[in-house]
C-alpha cells in the first residue's frame, strides 16, 4: 500500500523552504516537486541523491529564481515529500530513472539546463541523454554515470550499509545515513547544519519501514564492471557523452569527499568532457550544496548565462 507520509506537518522549517508543493503522479506512487519562478524563464532542473530531497538545493532555488530562471526540483518516490512504499524493488536506479524522466516529460521542458548531485547523476542524466535536443547544458556536482573501469572501493560506512541485517540495523533502525553520514562524515563543515535543516532531513523517513530507499541505494551500488546498474550507467553515460559533446557543461567538484574521489574527476568526467568549465572546491565534502553553496553558485549563475 501506499504511503503519504507526513505531508500533513509543517514542511516549511522555520520559513527556509517557503515553496509551494507540487504533485506528480507516477505509476509507482505519488512525487512531490517544487517548479519557482518565471513560467517563461529557462528551466533549471535539480536532482537530488541520498539521503536527502530537494531541500538539499533551497540556496539554488532562491539564487536561480532571482535570476530569472526557473527552478525545477523533485523528490525522488521515497524521499522528502513523496510516497514512501516499503517496496525495496521500486528504488532501483532505473525505475527511479523512469520516474523522473515521467515527471519531466509531463512538464514538457526545453532549452533546460540539468543540475546533478550524487544518484541524481544518473537519475537525471537518463532523461538529459535520452532527451539531448530539449538539454541546453549540463552542471554537474560530485556524481557518476560510468561503467565502473574496476573494483569499486567504498568506505567503510557503505559497505556496512550494505551488509544484510547490519545495513538494516545501521540505516533503518539508527538512521545513521542521516545521523552519521549526513550530518557529520559528508561534511567538511557539520556545524553550517543548524536546527532546522537537521529537522528537515530527519522529517521525511520518520520510522523503519520509511527508510527502505535510504537502504536500497547504497545497496546498487556496483561493485565493478559487470552488472545491471554497470549496464545502465554505460549506456546512459554512452548516450549523454554523444548529446553533449559540443554543449556546455559545468563541473564543481568537491575535494574532501570519501565516497567520490578527485580522481573521478580526472579520469572519467574530464576524459568525455575536456570542454568542461571546472571548479575544484578544497574546502568541501560529499554534501557540496551544504558545505560551499556561496562557491558554487556564483560561477554557476556565470555560466548560465553565457
Amino acid at each position: 500500500m501506499t504511503q503519504h507520509t507526513g505531508n500533513e506537518q509543517d514542511w516549511t522549517f522555520g520559513g527556509t523552504w517557503p515553496y509551494t508543493p507540487r504533485w506528480f503522479d507516477s505509476s509507482d506512487g505519488r512525487m512531490h516537486y517544487v517548479d519557482e519562478g518565471p513560467r517563461s524563464g529557462r528551466p533549471i532542473v535539480m536532482v537530488h541523491g541520498n539521503p536527502t530531497w530537494g531541500y538539499l538545493y533551497r540556496h539554488f532555488i532562491a539564487a536561480v529564481t532571482q535570476a530569472g530562471y526557473r527552478a525545477i526540483v523533485l523528490d525522488h518516490l521515497g524521499f522528502g515529500r513523496s510516497d514512501k512504499p516499503d517496496q525495496p524493488e521500486l528504488y532501483q536506479i532505473q525505475r527511479h530513472a523512469e520516474r523522473c524522466g515521467a515527471l519531466l516529460e509531463s512538464l514538457d521542458l526545453h532549452d533546460a539546463t540539468m543540475l546533478v548531485q550524487d544518484w541524481g547523476g544518473p537519475i537525471g542524466l537518463a532523461w538529459a541523454a535520452a532527451q539531448a535536443d530539449r538539454v541546453r547544458s549540463l552542471a554537474v556536482l560530485n556524481t557518476f554515470v560510468h561503467r565502473p573501469p574496476g573494483e569499486v572501493k567504498l568506505p567503510l560506512a557503505l559497505r556496512l550499509f550494505r551488509t544484510p541485517l547490519i545495513g538494516e540495523l545501521m540505516v533503518k533502525g539508527l538512521h545513521a545515513f542521516v545521523k552519521v553520514f549526513l550530518f557529520k562524515a559528508g561534511l567538511v563543515k557539520p556545524a553550517r547544519l543548524d536546527q532546522q535543516a537537521k529537522a528537515a532531513y530527519l522529517a521525511p523517513h520518520p520510522n523503519w519501514s520509511s527508510r527502505t530507499p535510504v537502504l536500497v541505494f547504497p545497496r546498487e551500488i556496483p561493485a565493478g564492471p559487470e552488472g545491471r546498474v554497470s549496464d545502465f550507467l554505460a549506456g546512459v553515460n554512452q548516450q549523454l557523452v554523444a548529446g553533449f559533446a559540443d554543449k556546455p557543461v559545468f563541473i564543481a567538484w568537491p575535494m574532501k569527499d570519501i565516497a567520490f574521489t578527485p580522481d573521478m574527476l580526472d579520469t572519467l568526467w574530464l576524459r568525455d568532457f575536456p570542454q568542461a568549465e571546472v571548479m575544484r572546491i578544497q574546502d568541501a565534502g560529499h554534501y557540496i550544496q551544504e558545505d560551499a553553496h556561496e562557491q558554487v553558485i556564483p560561477p554557476l549563475l556565470d555560466f548560465l548565462k553565457k
